[in-house]
């Protein structure tokens, strides 16, 4: 879109202003990014948990800055991480819901991931956790931009323990390391010990790589269900298995910072804490907290995609800073294409370089409109810094349907026909009223926006197919 590529360079242009000086006559930065899989927006201490605490996410926000307008790029698995991956709405690059075991396509090799941006600027990049982004050994994580790989390549829940395995039919879920396989059937006692394994090769990461700048993106299996637990937090909430397998993850949390102090490097690290959607509510008491939004995983609601995001970097993000602005998980790319000196790909890419958010420049505000895509292309919202606009749609729909319990899904009401609504969401962010008629020329102003992004990206519910857009990678 001509207006993204607009607010995209005039993002990079004032960073640059900014900071050039500052950052090339320092040492480059260690970024960490970790990943929750489907946490919801309320499910830390400082976003309302009940039932058990988050301290050591709760020191991130306090020597940090906390975005509470924070999208992930969809409100599903491979196509969020796509997003975060690429820079990009996963629409443009050919992304849609989640990748099945055995899939045949998978990140294109053309697109330039954040391991692939930031190796090519001398940094030294692992992965741990879920990948997500195609099974096929061309879509590992170590053939696109990662030097090592340690984790599942897809939902820890696609095995043959699932609920509804009956109707899905999965296999063995299996384990990897790099691009071997070292165990081809986790079991429940395995799960037990993921969130231990991965935290315990995190703090091998830091420390094997303490001497060179690195890049580390800790992606975790859980919240997702199914629920599992070590035995160190097992029973230890008052919320259950949930607050068990949070309080477990915080725990994870707080080794990744401990061993960054203990090696020195506190300091001179990027930390990045996300979720990759919102919760899977229809999990009931396996499901996090929406923190009032509306609707969840799945949807294009605010409870499907805005999730907490929480960055420290001391010296450079203001200790204890809430930053009320739009920013998205696509956003992340050109931010650290920006503080490691990369260059935009030769393609477009969607998101803009929040680094002045992060410095909470007086008056930054680099990204102006975020797009809800879902399906397989539909459109089906966009918001400005106040106001979304939900286009007609049809989407599951959660109210009044019973949510499931311990590990067994609920019902939800699929292809519900959603009308087209306006809603403020400074004042009612569980979009529950429509102000269509209050603002006109809001309206006005947010589909001449839509009417260039259905020709730029496309618009299934529309019958647009897009000029921008790119195949996802396939297997031949």
């Amino acid at each position: 879109m001509v207006l993204d590529k607009f607010i995209q360079w005039a993002g990079i242009a004032t960073f640059a202003g900014l900071t050039t000086t500052s950052v090339h006559a320092q040492k480059q930065p260690n970024i960490v990014i970790i990943l929750l899989d489907d946490m919801g927006y309320g499910d830390l201490s400082v976003t309302g948990a009940s039932g058990y605490k988050t301290p050591h996410i709760d020191r991130l926000c306090n020597e940090g800055m906390r975005f509470t307008n924070f999208y992930s790029a969809q409100a599903v698995s491979s196509a969020s991480r796509s997003g975060l991956m690429t820079g990009c709405y996963p629409n443009r690059i050919g992304f849609s819901g989640a990748l099945w075991p055995n899939s045949k396509t998978g990140i294109h090799p053309d697109e330039v991931t954040l391991g692939e941006m930031l190796q090519e600027q001398g940094y030294y990049c692992g992965a741990i956790g879920k990948w997500h982004l195609g099974d096929a050994p061309q879509f590992y994580p170590t053939n696109n931009g990662f030097r090592e790989y340690f984790g599942l390549m897809f939902s820890n829940d696609m095995w043959p323990f699932h609920p509804s395995n009956h109707y899905f039919n999965f296999g063995n879920l299996p384990l990897y390391e790099n691009n071997q396989v070292i165990d081809a059937n986790v079991e429940p006692k395995d799960q037990e010990q993921l969130t231990t394994q991965y935290t315990e090769r995190a703090v091998r990461f830091i420390q094997s790589n303490k001497d060179r700048p690195f890049f580390l993106y800790l992606a975790h299996s859980m919240p997702h269900v199914p629920l599992y637990v070590s035995d160190k937090f097992k029973g230890k909430s008052e919320q259950g298995l949930y607050g068990d397998v949070m309080m477990e993850i915080d725990w994870s949390v707080g080794e990744v910072l401990r061993t960054l102090k203990e090696s020195g490097l506190e300091e001179n690290t990027l930390v990045l804490f996300t979720s990759d959607n919102g919760p899977w509510m229809t999990y009931g008491n396996h499901a996090g907290s929406t923190g009032g939004l509306r609707e969840s995983k799945g949807s294009s609601f605010e409870g499907g995609q805005r999730v907490p995001c929480i960055v420290r970097w001391p010296g450079t993000v203001p200790a204890g800073t809430i930053c009320n602005q739009l920013a998205s998980a696509i956003d992340i790319w050109p931010t650290l294409a920006g503080l490691s000196g990369a260059s935009l790909p030769s393609h477009t890419i969607d998101g803009v370089d929040i680094l002045p958010l992060m410095r909470n420049v007086p008056g930054a505000n680099p990204r102006k409109y975020f797009l809800y895509y879902y399906q397989i292309n539909s459109l089906e919202a966009i918001r400005n810094e106040r106001f979304k606009l939900v286009l007609p749609h049809p989407g599951m729909n959660t109210d009044g349907c019973v949510p499931g319990n311990d590990g067994k899904p609920g019902h939800t009401k699929g292809n519900y026909p959603f009308p087209f609504a306006l809603y403020d969401l400074r004042n009612d962010p569980g979009e529950r009223y429509d102000v269509q008629s209050q603002h006109p020329e809001v309206i006005t102003e947010l589909m001449s926006i839509v009417r260039t992004t259905r020709d730029d990206l496309g618009d299934e519910l529309t019958g647009k197919p897009g000029k921008d857009r790119r195949p996802i990678g396939s297997v031949q």
